[in-house]
């Protein structure tokens, strides 16, 4: 058996874990196939992984975390995602959000301290300036910000607001109030970290 998330009574997202039977050998980077749907959590992964970014019952098998939660680990070019209170813990492909290099139409969004690919949940909505709560709500290349260090441009009665990624310092931004904003604190990387040129644009503070 092993340890999977899934949408427990019913549940839109992921709630809880259960044990199911391993039923597959599909390791981190395989195609797999979820028959019930990427909230059952049963897949055809192999031990240590989950069927992820599932679609028409088919998605791709990723490692799940080791370590512990204080301490998460996960392979060479991943981050450890530690999400829904918990339940679901997985090593997902990191990514730059100045490149946008995840596969297909997936997000590149931030973490802790770097950034990884997630699915794009914006539906129709999630263009430049629209209201947004959630870090995959938005278009590719745009984040989800705090609305009063987003713009004046984005409605002031919503959480957020959807706002492009930009290269620090110098690149120029969509609305008149913004400016490029480093992502990172300088403060905390080295200082030929790649990772300083991440910008976003919004209010400086």
């Amino acid at each position: 058996e092993k340890c999977v998330a899934w949408g427990m009574g019913g549940s839109s997202s992921w709630n809880a874990t259960k044990c199911v039977m391993i039923t597959g050998d599909g390791l981190p980077g395989d195609d797999c196939s979820a028959p019930e749907g990427g909230l059952a959590g049963h897949d055809d992964c192999g031990a240590g992984s989950f069927c992820w970014d599932v679609l028409n019952n088919q998605g791709i098998c990723v490692a799940l975390c080791t370590g512990n939660a204080d301490a998460p680990m996960c392979p060479a070019d991943s981050t450890c995602l530690i999400s829904n209170e918990g339940a679901l813990n997985l090593c997902l492909p990191t990514c730059d959000p100045l490149v946008q290099d995840c596969a297909g139409d997936d997000l590149c969004v931030p973490s802790a301290d770097d950034f990884f690919c997630s699915q794009d949940a914006s539906g129709d909505e999630g263009q430049l300036n629209d209201p947004c709560q959630g870090g995959n709500v938005c278009d590719k290349g745009l984040l989800c910000l705090n609305t009063p260090t987003a713009s004046s441009a984005c409605d002031p009665n919503s959480t957020g607001c959807c706002q492009p990624y930009c290269e620090y310092p110098d690149s120029p931004c969509p609305n008149p109030d913004q400016t490029c904003v480093q992502w990172f604190n300088p403060g905390e990387l080295p200082p030929d970290d790649p990772r300083l040129a991440i910008g976003v644009c919004g209010i400086p503070q």
